[in-house]
């Protein structure tokens, strides 16, 4: 199978299932026979199932298909993508320290830490790290279906989670969801870090620490 193809038919079902099985129609009835904790196990293994493959697929034919583009010797470029990268692991280890509503753990409602920066800051940090990978490596067609897929599945997904909880939440959720930003706002990123410096440090520490071992682990 073209690489280009399958990595597509991935992210394809990937969100499928993903979104299929957290929807109105489907998450009611899977609780009611398997009960809330079962669910999120299985919720994650079926997850798992489709990304780890993807993933898979990808690192055994980078920079395959149809050269499209390379920018990353364009001056200052690469400096920029670390300086994103670091916003990607601030938001991700953020977002988990403290839990958007809009998630799984749907946490508290006040608009504290990075959700002043987005009410989605694990899916942004996803969104992002695929944004900015787009713009540094020689993009093959094969590279452009599996980093293009980090965004697209951010945005859908984001907007498929506000919908469901807009659908069943409280009053309170509806309130948050007006004050904050689906995008990410930069505004709020100061306050954010003054919020949450401990996951904020632990964020940069990371992006350091991978830039240190990418070209080990990754490739230049």
């Amino acid at each position: 199978m073209d690489a280009t193809i399958g990595l597509t038919a991935l992210w394809l079902a990937f969100a499928a299932t993903h979104m299929g099985m957290s929807s109105l129609r489907a998450r009611p009835r899977l609780v009611g026979a398997l009960g809330e904790r079962a669910f999120q196990g299985v919720y994650s293994l079926v997850a798992l199932a489709v990304f780890v493959p993807l993933v898979a697929l990808y690192f055994h034919h980078k920079h395959q298909g149809a050269p499209l583009w390379y920018l990353g010797a364009l001056p200052g470029l690469r400096y920029a993508m670390y300086a994103g990268m670091a916003v990607v692991f601030v938001l991700l280890v953020g977002g988990i320290a403290r839990p958007s509503p809009t998630s799984m753990q749907a946490g508290r409602t006040d608009v504290r830490g990075m959700l002043r920066v987005t009410r989605h800051p694990v899916f942004m940090a996803t969104g992002l790290f695929g944004l900015l990978h787009l713009f540094v490596v020689s993009v093959w067609s094969s590279d452009l279906a599996f980093f293009g897929g980090f965004p697209l599945f951010a945005l859908i997904g984001s907007r498929h989670q506000d919908a469901r909880k807009l659908a069943t939440g409280t009053e309170d959720f509806r309130r948050f969801h007006a004050a904050t930003s689906l995008l990410p706002d930069p505004r709020g990123l100061a306050a954010a870090v003054r919020d949450d410096p401990v996951p904020a440090a632990i964020g940069v520490a990371a992006t350091i620490a991978l830039r240190m071992f990418h070209p080990t682990l990754f490739g230049p």
